[in-house]
């Protein structure tokens, strides 16, 4: 067998390198989504360096089973956040050494403090980027090289990923999922780790603010009404109906809930069902767009091209292709 056939029937090998400080809930985001595709990733844990202890940010140490030179085979490499009080605007020697490691190609992802070091290392530089909203400003100071979006709860740059905080690891390990494998795989994968498997809005409805004073309802219960009536207009004023709000509270307040408009997240709703549908079934590029509730067959392909880059039929073709090479 040739080395390109190898890489072809082998595991995806997903590498985390655990740094000192390693918060222990996103160390172990990896090991818990990508198993639960059975044969498609093997995931290890590695440290910088051959002394394979690792101190976590809690009352306790980790003992790696792998030291650096599991970077070596990687094909995708996870970076956990670590304790803040171990961020650098350089890289620590071992760390820079371990990162030097990594074959070129390789997908490289950061959790939340995790971008520090990607950025120091350079790994960002002129690229967009996110990390945990409360770091903004640290990070702009750090490093203005780099194009930071804090308001995302993930940003995918092709070989390069960044979240944000804690739970985002999660979600940026499902889009990955997602990517590789379509979303009737990753929705299965959300399932059985007990999560949504997609989050609306970014982090803006994470971030400390008071509570409106004008409704203490909220918008939540528009919106899963909205998604059960995705096929039809829904206007702003439908919408602040249901809610019982006026149109500018409930622009207000879905914005402060989710982090985008209502507009928009509608589209990103559209557009989520949309690609479900091309990935499961055969309907037809127009039947789809009646079905996700854009006017036309034009409309949708305009809003896919948009969001992904490409048009609903490539879409289709690539994970019916996907789909054909995994059975």
């Amino acid at each position: 067998m040739s080395e390109i056939d190898f890489l072809r029937t082998r595991p995806h090998r997903v590498v985390v390198l655990a740094l000192d400080g390693v918060y222990p809930f996103e160390l172990g985001i990896p090991n818990r989504v990508f198993p639960c595709v059975p044969g498609a990733y093997d995931v290890v844990t590695c440290a910088a360096t051959d002394d394979r202890t690792v101190a976590t940010s809690a009352d306790f140490t980790v003992t790696l089973g792998h030291g650096p030179e599991a970077l070596e085979s990687a094909d995708t490499v996870v970076v956990p956040p670590y304790d803040m009080a171990r961020i650098s605007q350089e890289v620590p020697g071992p760390v820079a050494a371990a990162l030097a490691r990594i074959r070129p190609g390789a997908r490289i992802v950061s959790i939340c403090t995790g971008a520090f070091t990607l950025a120091a290392a350079g790994l960002l530089d002129g690229r967009p980027a996110t990390t945990h909203w409360a770091l903004a400003p640290r990070f702009r100071r750090m490093f203005p090289q780099v194009a930071l979006d804090p308001d995302v709860l993930f940003i995918d740059d092709g070989d390069v990923l960044t979240s944000a905080g804690a739970a985002s690891g999660v979600d940026v390990c499902l889009h990955i999922v997602r990517a590789d494998h379509g979303s009737a795989v990753a929705n299965s994968v959300a399932r059985q780790c007990v999560v949504p498997p997609w989050r609306d809005g970014g982090q803006a409805q994470y971030i400390e603010q008071p509570v409106p004073e004008e409704s203490a309802t909220g918008t939540a219960a528009t919106r899963a009404w909205a998604l059960e009536n995705l096929e039809r207009p829904l206007a702003l004023q439908e919408l602040a109906d249901h809610a019982r709000m006026s149109r500018r509270t409930f622009a207000r307040r879905f914005q402060d809930e989710t982090g985008v408009s209502p507009g928009r997240w509608l589209i990103q709703q559209r557009v989520h069902r949309a690609r479900h549908l091309l990935e499961t079934s055969d309907l037809a590029i127009d039947r789809i767009a009646a079905e996700v509730g854009f006017a036309t067959g034009t409309s949708l392909r305009q809003h896919l091209h948009a969001a992904i880059g490409v048009s609903p039929q490539a879409y289709r073709n690539t994970f019916r292709a996907t789909a054909v090479g995994r059975g």
